[in-house]
């Protein structure tokens, strides 16, 4: 918040953070019996998903911002987990998940850009 770092002008932090506000969002939304499993399990993927970009961001090798980003990338399939076992559940439909899930897609596309061979 106070510190001006370079990955919070890259498109893919910008693009994280809507992420982490829309999966808090749907957390609200699953049924209480949820609130000590998928309710902060989704918030804890969502929450190191930004914060594995952000950490990484400050890693001068190559190798260890891969290994941060790479952890991100898991954070993204992480939350598409919890909302696929949701709709399995019938706590939630395809259709009201496809805000999120168009997210979650761009995320783990621009994340999959940044790790380097």
């Amino acid at each position: 918040m106070s510190i001006q770092l370079k990955h919070k002008s890259l498109d893919v932090y910008k693009a994280i953070r809507e992420l982490v506000k829309e999966s808090y969002k749907l957390s609200l939304l699953l049924p209480g019996e949820e609130k000590f499993n998928m309710v902060q399990q989704m918030r804890r993927a969502a929450l190191s998903l930004k914060l594995n970009l952000a950490e990484g961001s400050t890693r001068r090798s190559e190798v260890e911002r891969n290994r941060f980003i790479e952890i991100a990338r898991g954070s993204v399939v992480e939350i598409d987990a919890v909302l696929e076992t949701a709709i399995d559940l019938n706590y939630f439909t395809s259709q009201q998940l496809e805000t999120i899930s168009s997210m979650l897609n761009k995320c783990f596309a621009m994340l999959s850009k940044m790790i380097k061979s």
